[in-house]
């Protein structure tokens, strides 16, 4: 069965033919690093992570490109125009690069917790100036932008006159030209709809350039223009995001690119959908965001509890990337309840053995098993459907437990079947869906916080502070750990 992926470009399901046989681009937005992430932000990287893992997995070399935005003027619909760095910067009193040096160093270990691969590359705004400014003067000479003020426009009208301008987002131009809001600079344009290439930059903005239209600093979507060109070329294979970057970011890279390099970037463009709070999307000016590490310490008015990033990130899994997860904390519950017992079933599964004389099974049970193993490939190649594979995988579940409790002899499964088993789990459970055990980092956490404790009472015990010692040891008793204090002055515990 071909891998067949939804191209929003189409509105269809298509099998998907990479350009280069067996070598995929893939170009994926990445974060703008002028604030922390938030549990919006998680999803589209774990939702590329597992599609990265699952390409390379179907035998294919991945060149996995995501940016970070660290410059660059927001011309956002419904928001006004702003440079989100430098605004971020001011309030927190930092230099511009520090500032982005911080958010990015936060954003790489919130992604190193959800276990995600990093990108083969990871560009910057701010070191692809000279690219930029090269992508403007083709689309000025090819008669597609203007400059007004040290300020450069694309022009829409005349791109949409000739181009199927809208078709990603399924916008109409006249629609645009209706409701697209009065935001900076508005006036210099020759038409509402034409979005910026370059700005010029007033006397207190900081961050700045030199162009050939005075200083200034680049338009939001020039910048995944030129980075995608540079490293994956003229036409890739996937172009990646979040469904909200559809308009105006991604409909303006197409414009660009189809200007300066005579073709549309990509060849499949994918879209993950939105995780709502009570049906509204997550985000800044709805004032219902969740930042990760809220998420893991459980610091947020919306979190009964902390969550584990392996929690977040099956939580993520067990919808389909195109459909809309809504937000709460009974729903990351459930997944944390679901997640251990899959996990469990997955450590019994790897301790299961046929007896080294038997080869036959049970007819019947052996096709069972074969089936939902032979499926999780089946649902993959159909868009990436990990919510079908989850789901299989907790059909097989309950056969792992009753042939570890008795209930179904062992002699029920052949030896070719269980290593088909057996296998297949340690592939889509953790070399594709991502997941990996926890509960090991847990308990060298626990030694670790326990043998603090114990080195506390020991000093309290020395200075005869005896009690700071006996709370020590009467909380813990409290909470199920027992201190034992030993013959040779050591102390040793254990939880009953």
């Amino acid at each position: 069965m071909p891998l067949k992926v939804y191209n929003s470009y189409t509105r269809q399901k298509e099998i998907f033919t990479p350009i280069t046989p067996g070598h995929i681009g893939m170009y994926v937005c990445g974060p703008t690093v002028s604030g922390e992430s938030h549990l919006g932000h998680a999803r589209p990287y774990i939702t590329f992570d597992f599609i990265y893992r699952y390409l390379t997995f179907k035998g294919n070399k991945v060149r996995y490109v995501r940016n970070i935005t660290d410059a660059g003027h927001f011309e956002e619909e419904g928001r006004e125009a702003e440079d989100k760095v430098t605004k971020k910067a001011l309030l927190e009193k930092l230099e511009p690069m520090e500032l982005v040096q911080k958010y990015t160093n936060l954003f790489h270990w919130a992604m190193l917790q959800f276990n995600c691969i990093e990108p083969a590359i990871e560009p910057t705004a701010t070191g692809h100036i000279v690219e930029q400014l090269n992508m403007i003067e083709t689309i000025i000479a090819a008669g597609y932008a203007y400059e007004v003020n040290g300020s450069v426009y694309f022009d829409v009208k005349k791109y949409a006159a000739t181009h199927d301008y809208g078709k990603l987002s399924g916008r109409i131009i006249d629609d645009l030209l209706e409701t697209t809001r009065e935001l900076d600079g508005q006036e210099e344009k020759r038409d509402k709809a034409d979005f910026a290439l370059w700005k010029s930059a007033a006397p207190e903005h900081i961050m700045r350039w030199k162009s050939p239209w005075g200083e200034g600093y680049p338009g939001w979507h020039i910048e995944c223009s030129a980075m995608a060109t540079k490293y994956l070329g003229a036409e890739f294979d996937i172009h990646g995001g979040g469904m909200d970057l559809q308009f105006p970011h991604h409909e303006s890279e197409i414009a660009q690119s189809t200007i300066c390099n005579h073709h549309q970037p990509a060849k499949y463009w994918i879209h993950n959908n939105m995780i709502t709070v009570n049906g509204r999307k997550m985000g800044k000016s709805y004032n219902n965001q969740i930042r990760l590490t809220d998420m893991f310490n459980g610091t947020h008015p919306l979190l009964t509890q902390p969550f584990a990033p392996m929690t977040i990130r099956f939580f993520i899994l067990q919808s389909h990337y195109r459909s809309p997860i809504d937000f709460s904390s009974e729903a990351l519950q459930a997944s944390e309840k679901a997640l251990k017992r899959l996990w469990e079933a997955y450590e019994v599964l790897q301790k299961l053995s046929v007896p080294a004389d038997q080869a036959a099974g049970d007819a019947e049970m052996d096709e069972k098993i074969v089936k939902l193993v032979n499926e999780l490939e089946e649902f993959m190649d159909d868009d990436f459907s990990t919510a079908k594979v989850l789901a299989n995988m907790f059909d097989l579940a309950p056969i792992i437990n009753s042939i570890k409790d008795g209930h179904i002899p062992i002699s029920a499964v052949s030896t070719a079947t269980l290593q088909l088993l057996q296998n297949s789990f340690k592939i889509y459970l953790e070399d594709i869906l991502g997941l990996k055990d926890t509960t090991a980092n847990d308990n060298n956490a626990l030694d670790g916080v326990m043998q603090l404790l114990i080195d506390i009472r020991k000093e309290a015990k020395s200075k005869k502070d005896y009690a700071t010692s006996d709370k020590i040891r009467n909380q813990l008793l409290s909470l199920g750990i027992a201190l034992k204090d030993e013959k040779d002055g050591n102390m040793s515990w254990n939880i009953e």
